[in-house]
């Protein structure tokens, strides 16, 4: 028996066919709200990290200030002038999320239409559909490794956030400082209510009430288990608040806003 015949869908009682549908709704809106809200932040980041800085000359750092796309803050010797610092560790937060749950769901409603929504046809092309046996999904897999990895970036991301409160010897509560506090709290959320945390917190686990140890194990799986119902949300969220502190350290370095704050 082969691969295709063991995966092979079964045909079930939708209508065969792409957007074949009986639904009167519009349903075709949250998908395509999706595939353009990625497809914005994916094209937003590669420009801003690889064209905005090298090619146009806007700093992505401003007065203690940093873009939380750009981890690593000054540029490698190793690295060629016209390459960003930012391709150290963009790829992370970007690998997390595509592989992320809800990111591969929404990938594959938004772009593969797998289905596009639900009581509505596929392409037929999926009707030998490999799963997550094959690349490039068999990448999915990876999405641990990932969680582990994006670790580096929300760590340094904190690091920014806290360290643009002090500046030159004082306290500055701007709106700058504040704006990445957000950012670095959204993301944390959103990497706290990821299912592989869940599982590594409580997983593996055949009797939680049968020792101090395992008890408070289910006690922390509860806890991220209540953030895991709003993973969708931090997962947007943070996503706006990357695109939102990146555009307001970019219009500070331009001159084009002034960064109210209050120092102490």
């Amino acid at each position: 028996m082969t691969l295709g015949q063991l995966v092979r869908k079964p045909l079930g009682t939708a209508q065969r066919g792409y957007g074949a549908t009986g639904r009167l709704d519009r349903w075709w809106a949250p998908p395509w709200t999706i595939a353009a809200g990625l497809a914005f932040f994916v094209v937003y980041s590669l420009f801003s990290a690889f064209i905005w800085t090298q090619f146009l000359g806007v700093p992505y750092d401003y007065d203690g200030y940093v873009s939380p796309l750009f981890a690593i803050h000054s540029q490698p010797a190793f690295l060629p002038a016209w390459l960003s610092p930012a391709i150290l560790l963009i790829w992370i937060p970007l690998g997390f999320r595509v592989t992320c749950y809800y990111g591969r769901r929404a990938g594959y409603r938004a772009y593969l239409a797998d289905p596009p929504a639900c009581a509505v046809g596929e392409p037929t092309v999926h009707r030998r559909f490999a799963l997550e046996s094959r690349l490039p999904f068999s990448l999915m897999n990876a999405h641990r490794y990932f969680l582990y990895l994006a670790l580096i970036p929300a760590t340094i991301g904190w690091i920014d956030a806290v360290s643009s409160f002090a500046q030159e010897g004082s306290l500055r509560i701007g709106l700058g400082g504040i704006l990445l506090l957000a950012e670095s709290v959204f993301l944390s959320l959103y990497i706290l209510s990821c299912h592989s945390v869940r599982h590594f917190a409580g997983g593996r686990i055949d009797c939680y009430s049968c020792s101090a140890n395992h008890r408070a194990r289910h006690g922390i799986w509860q806890r991220l288990s209540d953030l895991n119902r709003y993973h969708g949300l931090w997962f947007w969220a943070s996503l706006v608040f990357i695109i939102v502190c990146d555009l307001y350290v970019r219009a500070l370095a331009l001159g084009l806003v002034v960064d109210p704050a209050v120092r102490f």
